[in-house]
């Protein structure tokens, strides 16, 4: 196998969730331009169609699961979807995700809950709905959507720096589970990368976000471009001894 096709994804499937936000749909597309198929699984019909049709675009099949990865039951049909769809799932990529910029005494526990719900419960029911069938194929690569707050702490996020740290240690935790399966589990702990998820925020708290960039050497926030390489990355034969890791897409945030 030459070292090109070290990074290619032929014959793979793989599922997304958040699968018709910024990052789930250009993830969804660049994971289908290395050679995979796809499953996209949110709430928003109308996001996931037009993701499917870009990966359709690039010559690879898309599959469309309305489902909410809070609920159990909602999950476990969306996985029986996606298996009778495709037969088999190698890939997951844990990207549903949501935050709150309230500070701890502004914030209600009913919003505390939902976002450990989607950002931590979520990623634990599809996870363990697809871990199954990997352990069968003895072949697995699940990545989840972390942060540079997965190791780090800032003001007005305490519920979001909880989930995302958890994610992080929830993957390490689970390498040692699923190792001896050929399933490898990792975390990106991305800076902000500016999406419609987030542009508002990014506009509306100026301090905050230019605080995040004068601490990276680069200088500047991401874009989708720069997180599609590393999700590529770990998903292809490439990163096969890679597991357990947090892997910082952050312009150096995370080196001071």
């Amino acid at each position: 196998m030459s070292v090109l096709d070290r990074f290619r994804l032929d014959g793979r499937v793989a599922v997304i969730t958040g699968g018709g936000g910024g990052i789930g749909a250009a993830g969804a597309l660049a994971l289908a331009e290395a050679g995979a198929d796809v499953a996209l699984i949110a709430r928003n019909r109308a996001k996931l169609d037009a993701a499917a049709d870009a990966v359709r675009a690039v010559g690879r099949r898309a599959f469309v699961v309305e489902a909410d990865v809070v609920d159990e039951g909602s999950v476990n049909a969306a996985r029986d979807a996606v298996l009778a769809e495709y037969g088999h799932a190698d890939i997951l990529f844990n990207n549903a995700g949501i935050t709150s910029p309230k500070t701890l005494a502004e914030m209600p526990v009913d919003e505390w809950r939902r976002v450990i719900d989607v950002n931590m419960t979520g990623a634990f029911l599809v996870t363990r709905a697809f871990v199954p069938g990997m352990r069968e194929r003895k072949f697995g690569r699940i990545i989840n959507m972390g942060s540079i707050l997965s190791g780090r702490g800032m003001a007005s996020r305490t519920v979001y720096c909880a989930t995302k740290a958890g994610l992080a240690n929830f993957a390490a935790a689970l390498a040692f589970e699923v190792g001896g399966d050929g399933i490898t589990v990792n975390t990106l702990g991305a800076t902000v990368i500016v999406t419609d998820f987030n542009r508002e925020l990014v506009k509306t708290q100026p301090d905050l976000y230019n605080g995040i960039i004068k601490r990276m050497p680069v200088g500047r926030l991401g874009e989708l471009d720069d997180l599609i390489g590393p999700l590529v990355f770990l998903a292809s034969p490439a990163a096969g001894l890679i597991t357990g890791q947090t892997i910082y897409v952050d312009g150096g945030y995370t080196a001071g």
